[in-house]
């Protein structure tokens, strides 16, 4: 071996070594032990369709051949169901994926991003990969501030603004007519991303019907949450032909597999079971807010399968002592918003462990 420098890029030198989220597995193998309770990841309790579940069974057969690269038959069918042409979706291996095809796609070394300080952490990783220069507003009154947003759009002449609605990591959320007044302030030459990751749990001000015309917004969808499909990683975009065009030329063809698209397909077919799993969700968030009111707690109103506890300076302290009792739940990176903690919608099992444990330790923690 030489002194030779590895030949990485300057701009990959320069980069903080980074860890969007620390797994749950990875907080198993720290500590040599299961955990008990997992409800920090946002992930779905209440597992995948039976449709989709058989139809994934049936494509490990054929996972010898590659996948369709266009994901026609999926795309198809998202096409029926958002009444859109084929041309105006792009499916990918999650919205992360799509995060980085976008920055990819829009972000120069040098060039400007806005974003809620302390919002989803995945697309500031990307904006930094990129060499994009990450502008942030803070969150006003636990909601993101689309104003802000709009305003430094215009001070720093960004070329891609990302807002999530329902919001992570509070999970509150804007009404349609506010989103499409925001994107109505913002310059020609920037890009709206519109993540929508939980937009199935979001009550009905949230909805408006799926268009296309506009090339400045890209909605991004996930089968990871209501769909129970995390691990599966397969979501999609729909925006203007020209964007999905665009993003053609760079995605990964081969990236989302035959078995992911077999399962999304079929759960799409089972919206049974996807109105069964909101059910349940909302369900698990009224018993949080109950829990939060016999604690003596604030449950922030919530439009995702998660619900954000406030709990002030000791919110910390109370993330650490529910780990040590086998409970993993997470908290917002950034204050002020780390003044709570955040708790995915458990099964009724895994929700009654949870106000058992809080109960248990929320007053030495207060002491």
């Amino acid at each position: 071996m030489t002194d030779t420098p590895l030949p990485f890029t300057p701009l990959i030198q320069g980069l903080p070594a980074v860890v969007p989220f620390v797994p749950p597995e990875a907080l198993e193998r720290r500590r040599g032990r299961p955990l008990k309770v997992r409800v920090g990841a946002n992930e779905s309790a209440f597992g995948i369709s039976p449709l989709a579940r058989e139809a994934m069974r049936l494509a490990v057969d054929q996972v010898s051949w590659y996948n369709d690269p266009e994901a026609f038959e999926l795309r198809t069918a998202l096409a029926r169901l958002h009444g859109v042409a084929l041309e105006e979706i792009c499916v990918a291996a999650g919205v992360d994926e799509l995060l980085g095809l976008v920055v990819r796609m829009v972000v120069e070394p040098g060039a400007a991003v806005v974003t809620s300080r302390g919002t989803y952490p995945t697309f500031s990783f990307h904006v930094g990969g990129f060499g994009g220069q990450l502008c942030t507003v803070p969150y006003q009154g636990d909601h993101t501030d689309l104003d802000a947003l709009a305003a430094e759009v215009r001070r720093s002449n960004a070329r891609l603004v990302y807002l999530a609605n329902p919001d992570n990591p509070l999970g509150s959320w804007h009404a349609a007519a506010q989103v499409r007044a925001f994107l109505d302030q913002l310059p020609a030459h920037c890009l709206l991303v519109l993540d929508e990751a939980y937009v199935e749990f979001a009550p009905a001000e949230v909805f408006s019907p799926v268009e296309t015309q506009d090339p400045r917004l890209i909605r991004m969808r996930t089968f990871s949450k209501a769909h129970g499909m995390a691990g599966a990683r397969i979501g999609y975009t729909l925006a203007h032909r020209q964007v999905v065009a665009t993003l053609d030329k760079i995605r990964n063809h081969f990236a989302v597999n035959r078995v992911a698209q077999a399962g999304a397909l079929a759960s799409l077919g089972d919206p049974a079971f996807l109105r069964g799993v909101v059910q349940q969700v909302e369900e698990g968030r009224r018993e949080y807010q109950a829990l939060a009111d016999e604690l003596g707690l604030r449950a922030l109103p919530s439009g995702t399968n998660f619900v954000a506890l406030e709990i002030g300076p000791p919110a910390r302290r109370l993330l650490e002592v529910l780990l040590e009792n086998d409970v993993f739940v997470r908290m917002p990176g950034v204050a002020p918003l780390d003044r709570c903690i955040r708790v995915t919608v458990g099964t009724p099992a895994e929700r009654a462990a949870v106000a058992q444990v809080l109960r248990q330790v929320l007053p030495q923690v207060r002491s």
